[in-house]
């Protein structure tokens, strides 16, 4: 992710992948911090479904977490 400052502007995301699945679903256009935040809470199950939006990338909230 090449934009990592803390008050970047950010998509965080729920792709839903299952068959009967939703597509994406915007859970909050703030900052990273509240990205990770609001992320942080959410269900394991939903977590893995996340992703984390910028102007110029695209991550997957637990590859973030690894990295």
């Amino acid at each position: 992710m090449r934009t990592t400052y803390e008050q970047a502007s950010v998509r965080l995301y729920h792709l839903d992948g299952s068959p009967e699945g939703s597509g994406a679903q915007t859970l909050l256009y703030g900052t990273l911090a509240e990205a990770l935040e609001l992320a942080a809470h959410q269900p394991e199950e939903v977590q893995e479904g996340l992703f984390i939006a910028t102007d110029n990338d695209v991550v997957a909230y637990l590859d973030l977490l690894e990295g």
